[in-house]
């Protein structure tokens, strides 16, 4: 009994210390918004099939019965250059590394892709999207220019083939 007593008085005495000695740590500032940007990129994907995009899990319980070159419940990683046009020897402006997966019986698929660039006013910038592929894909961050995006990534197939993609990319961005 009496060493509960005492160890309820240490108890009380040490939360008491807590109260008295704790000060709040930082300062309430004033914001200052910065003034808002739209940025319109528009860009190709050059993806090239087992290369540059390749299958990295599927389920056991599906077969490749809808028609597609990647089967039902799959999750495919890609990196892929980023080209001012639909040439192959297009100057590259950067890359979009990412991973889909295939979420539909009609190849629609849930897509995370980082467009990252590395040259001109957006260097070492990136854009993030995540998001179903029906119409268009939503901006959901970036990084370096792109802080705080948001937008829509709008995409067009130019060229799908067994072994090639290319992509046609329209990204409106509102970043700060």
């Amino acid at each position: 009994m009496r060493g509960t007593l005492m160890l309820t008085w240490i108890l009380i005495i040490c939360l008491s210390q807590v109260a008295v000695q704790s000060q709040y740590y930082s300062k309430t500032r004033p914001y200052h918004p910065r003034p808002v940007k739209v940025t319109n990129l528009h860009f190709f994907m050059h993806e090239t099939a087992g290369i540059t995009a390749v299958q990295v899990a599927q389920a056991n319980i599906t077969s490749n019965g809808n028609n597609s070159s990647v089967p039902f419940a799959s999750l495919v990683a890609f990196n892929d250059p980023l080209r001012t046009g639909t040439e192959p020897d297009s100057k590259v402006i950067g890359n979009v590394q990412g991973i889909a997966l295939l979420s539909r019986m009609n190849a629609s698929s849930t897509q995370y892709i980082d467009f990252g660039f590395n040259t001109g006013r957006f260097n070492g910038s990136s854009i993030s999207v995540f998001s179903r592929g029906e119409p268009g894909l939503a901006v959901a961050g970036g990084r370096g220019k792109f802080m705080m995006a948001t937008g829509v990534a709008l995409f067009n197939p130019i060229i799908i083939n067994a072994t090639n993609i290319i992509m046609e990319f329209n990204i409106t961005v509102v970043h700060y």
